[in-house]
């Protein structure tokens, strides 16, 4: 079969047939009286084989290596194929964020471009002052896309920079809420602690709907965070959590101001005094509890509290009856 022939049957252009036969590849294996190339049967399954391989990713090199060398394995071979694909799909993945990223920030012109990519790479930087910088800095310039800040914050080990990126999240709007509440269901703890942080710091109703689902959260630290920031915002649906962290001595005294800010609605006072007061006739509420839940019955204007401290002053407990005494003493010299 003549190149023509072989180039139109197989796909392959006569001009790469060419280039396979200088290299060695193939080599026709014979020639017409005319001294034209004539390719047998063999010769064209060789070729079908180097485009098999060529579909791998394989370079003609190798090719020739594996087509020709009795004792070649090709495991060794194929698993080098298959982690140079991972880091070339890796690299185009991160390319096709940053292009994405870089659209998101909806820059004008190539400066914007320009600015876009330099607070990006900034953010990604292993200076911990840069990365500030930058999302100090993504205000005033070309806005960081919330994708990247979420990422950024959730990521973030350093206090400061996590401050700096928290503030530059808040200021962007709503739109890395739901991102936000995805990392509440991280495997990883710190995570998990970044994501309801931020939600704390975030405007508007959909991240208070966040915390709201957050106190359900088995994350214990997650429904911590949760219920603080929900308590100061004056969102009665943190009560009980409040409650159990002065309970088990997790930031209690935070959780009592926040108890305290709630309690400056009458109606919330009287549902606080009265859930604290049937924790503390609990049976298995332990003497340090009982004086943590003494001392949040010191920010609860209410009757009922007043009636329960008055009691507790003598309580059989001694440091909850002191406890109780001096909240009296000091209601009394207001």
């Amino acid at each position: 079969m003549l190149i023509g022939e072989v180039a139109r049957r197989s796909g392959v252009s006569a001009r790469m047939l060419r280039h396979y036969e200088s290299l060695g590849l193939v080599r026709p294996s014979g020639r017409t009286g005319s001294g034209y190339r004539e390719y047998s049967g063999e010769d064209i399954r060789r070729i079908f084989h180097i485009e098999s391989l060529r579909s791998l990713g394989l370079s003609l090199r190798e090719i020739g290596r594996a087509l020709d060398d009795p004792g070649f394995t090709p495991s060794a071979l194929v698993d080098d194929l298959i982690r140079q694909t991972r880091e070339r799909i890796a690299a185009e993945t991160e390319l096709l964020t940053r292009l994405r990223r870089i659209h998101a920030a909806g820059p004008a012109g190539w400066e914007g471009v320009l600015q876009a990519v330099a607070l990006l790479q900034a953010l990604g930087s292993k200076s911990a002052d840069t990365r500030q910088r930058a999302a100090l800095s993504s205000a005033d310039e070309v806005p960081l896309p919330v994708e990247a800040l979420v990422e950024a914050v959730l990521s973030e080990t350093e206090p400061n920079v996590a401050g700096a990126l928290r503030w530059a999240l808040a200021r962007s709007g709503d739109g890395g809420t739901a991102l936000l509440a995805e990392g509440l269901g991280s495997p990883v703890a710190a995570v998990r602690e970044r994501a309801v942080q931020s939600l704390a710091e975030m405007p508007g109703g959909e991240a208070t709907a966040q915390l709201r689902d957050a106190l359900a959260n088995p994350d214990v630290v997650v429904r911590g965070y949760a219920a603080l920031a929900l308590g100061t915002g004056g969102v009665a649906d943190a009560v009980p959590t409040l409650i159990d962290m002065i309970v088990e001595g997790r930031s209690d005294s935070e959780a009592a101001d926040a108890l305290s800010v709630l309690a400056s609605d009458t109606s919330t006072a009287d549902q606080i005094a009265t859930m604290l007061v049937d924790r503390l006739a609990h049976d298995t509420t332990e003497a340090p509890a009982r004086g943590r839940l003494t001392q949040a019955l010191a920010g609860i204007p209410a009757t009922r509290s007043t009636r329960t401290l008055v009691e507790l002053s003598h309580d059989v407990d001694r440091a909850v009856a002191l406890t109780a005494a001096y909240v009296l003493r000091l209601r009394d010299a207001r």
